[in-house]
């Protein structure tokens, strides 16, 4: 989204989530705080939405990323290296994540930066980030020129260095689900609606120029303004329009009431979005009438994944009383990646941090690779994540289930 997949946790887990916050300042030599212990901390920013209406994504977010510290000092992962997070709250404004970059970049203890989940947002922090040369790992963008610029479509330019994803992009997300609905679900004729955001508006062209590129027709398109929740006019439209299927471009919170407004003016098609609209959250606001909804999320399935079954038990162990929701694999693989960088960069300096450290570990973090919980983590020469996978999920009982997982064939 990411503007950025497992399956959602429906049912609350365990009370007790716990957070961590920041250590204290980082010594002059840039290698993290010295506990008087032998062992130095290092701090793991997070970005994320923590309160609004896309919390539950930025709390299983944040709690993914804190798994991911825990599991490292609990295994020693990095010897003489303790890790902590320090999660800030963007409440999903631009403005917010910016602050919240200067914030964290001010911290000298933090070495890797987790977030954000909007691209929007990322937009507002890439050039803070890389200016201070403080690595970031986003779970959750999906805009493509995050990575390859704005003229990504004719010629691919990599704006920071210090910029990489967990998740695949919405140049290949969006293509997937019009392929899927084209040439799988048999629908010829779609309603193109979007928030008029980055990441909303970025998947609904993507998505629109393969569905006509496959034969289909877009019989209509309109835009709607996420801080309202009365979305009558354009249902209207779409039931007008003959149309056999929506495309939304945009979040669950506006998606869910989108979708309900749609069938209860009389167009009783599915709405079908991308992995911002893949959460439990979606399937309470839509109601019964959601049900055959469908959405697209990167990666595979939980239940296909083996290696994800450890981060299921763990997380629930850990006791988090929020789901980890769409991004929480790819929030653990980011903070791993982070460790993995560190490690490599403690290993390659006779086992303490560098004076550079920063610089070095955004260095590393280029051949970083590893099997992660959503598989094969490693990195192309734009940041991007060399996994492409998507899945397919459709409304049924109550909750998400996997319909068809694969790659875009471009």
């Amino acid at each position: 989204m990411r503007q950025r997949s497992l399956i959602a946790i429906t049912a609350a887990l365990a009370a007790g989530a716990l957070t961590l916050t920041a250590c204290g300042s980082r010594d002059e030599s840039g290698g993290g705080s010295d506990k008087g212990n032998g062992g130095t901390t290092v701090v793991i920013g997070v970005d994320a939405p923590l309160t609004g209406d896309l919390s539950a994504l930025g709390l299983g977010i944040k709690n993914s990323v804190d798994l991911a510290a825990k599991t490292a000092n609990k295994e020693n992962y990095v010897d003489g290296i303790k890790f902590e997070i320090q999660a800030l709250d963007d409440q999903a404004q631009p403005s917010s994540g910016q602050q919240n970059a200067t914030k964290l970049v001010a911290n000298k203890d933090v070495l890797g930066v987790v977030g954000p989940l909007n691209s929007s947002v990322a937009e507002s922090m890439q050039k803070v980030f890389d200016d201070a040369k403080l690595v970031q790992v986003s779970p959750a963008n999906t805009n493509p020129a995050l990575t390859q610029g704005p003229d990504w479509q004719k010629s691919k330019t990599r704006p920071y260095k210090s910029y990489f994803r967990t998740a695949t992009t919405d140049a290949i997300q969006g293509p997937f689900a019009a392929q899927y609905l084209y040439n799988d679900a048999k629908k010829k004729k779609v309603f193109v609606i979007d928030d008029k955001k980055t990441y909303g508006a970025g998947l609904a062209a993507t998505f629109s120029e393969e569905f006509k590129k496959l034969g289909g027709k877009v019989v209509g398109t309109d835009h709607i303004n996420p801080e309202t929740k009365d979305f009558s006019a354009v249902a209207t439209k779409v039931k007008n329009s003959g149309a056999d299927v929506v495309y939304y471009g945009g979040e669950y919170p506006q998606a869910g009431p989108l979708s309900k407004q749609i069938k209860a003016a009389g167009a009783k098609v599915p709405l079908v979005g991308g992995d911002g609209i893949y959460s439990a959250d979606f399937i309470n606001l839509a109601g019964p009438s959601g049900t055959g909804d469908l959405a697209t999320s990167v990666g595979a399935p939980v239940e296909e994944l083996p290696s994800a079954k450890e981060f299921v038990a763990n997380y629930k162990a850990a006791g988090y009383k929020d789901a980890y929701e769409a991004y929480g694999g790819y929030s653990y693989d980011s903070g791993w990646a982070i460790i993995e960088a560190v490690k490599k960069v403690v290993e390659d300096n006779g086992g303490k941090l560098p004076d550079d450290a920063r610089a070095k570990v955004t260095e590393a973090m280029q051949n970083v690779s590893f099997d992660g919980v959503t598989g094969k983590v490693s990195f192309d020469e734009y940041g991007d994540a060399t996994n492409k996978q998507l899945t397919v999920y459709a409304v049924k009982d109550g909750a998400w289930k996997p319909v068809k997982s694969g790659t875009y064939t471009g």
